[in-house]
């Protein structure tokens, strides 16, 4: 029976593709790894640089919005989110974290559009650092795969 189903294979080449990117700069040193990984990925998956628009935000609560914006223009092909939310003693990384999770995926689905989501959230400064690396690669690599398994459905 499974030879019989039709299957999308994972398409990694991102020539031609137009990826926006939205980062936070609150934990500057995590967020400019997990950019400038992003960055490095996207450039080995064919994604040109002059495909590629960067837009900074204070912190994680205002990705969703810019996010909104570059999706409405209608000029790229997959958004990628990008911020580190590292937990303190209050309530503040709950509701943070939870507000800029959900405000991610409302766009995605909103403006049928993919999104990775790369806004760490961790227990402390050493395990955003960690993660940062990989997580920003992952990012580019869900984005690429992402935006053409969307067209390869859509037609």
């Amino acid at each position: 029976m499974l030879e019989a189903i039709q299957r999308i294979a994972p398409d990694f080449n991102g020539q031609g593709l137009k990826v926006g990117i939205v980062q936070a700069r609150f934990t500057e040193e995590v967020c400019h790894g997990l950019r400038d990984a992003c960055l490095a990925e996207l450039k080995t998956l064919g994604v040109a640089a002059a495909d590629v628009t960067l837009a900074t935000v204070p912190g994680a609560l205002e990705v969703p919005l810019v996010l909104q914006t570059m999706a409405k223009s209608g000029k790229f092909d997959a958004l990628v989110a990008l911020g580190a939310i590292i937990r303190g003693e209050t309530y503040h990384f709950e509701l943070v974290s939870n507000e800029s999770g959900a405000g991610v995926t409302r766009v995605g689905l909103d403006f049928d559009i993919p999104i990775a989501n790369a806004i760490l959230t961790t227990e402390n400064d050493e395990q955003a650092e960690v993660r940062m690396l990989e997580k920003g690669r992952d990012a580019a690599r869900v984005a690429v795969e992402m935006a053409n398994l969307h067209k390869t459905l859509r037609g």
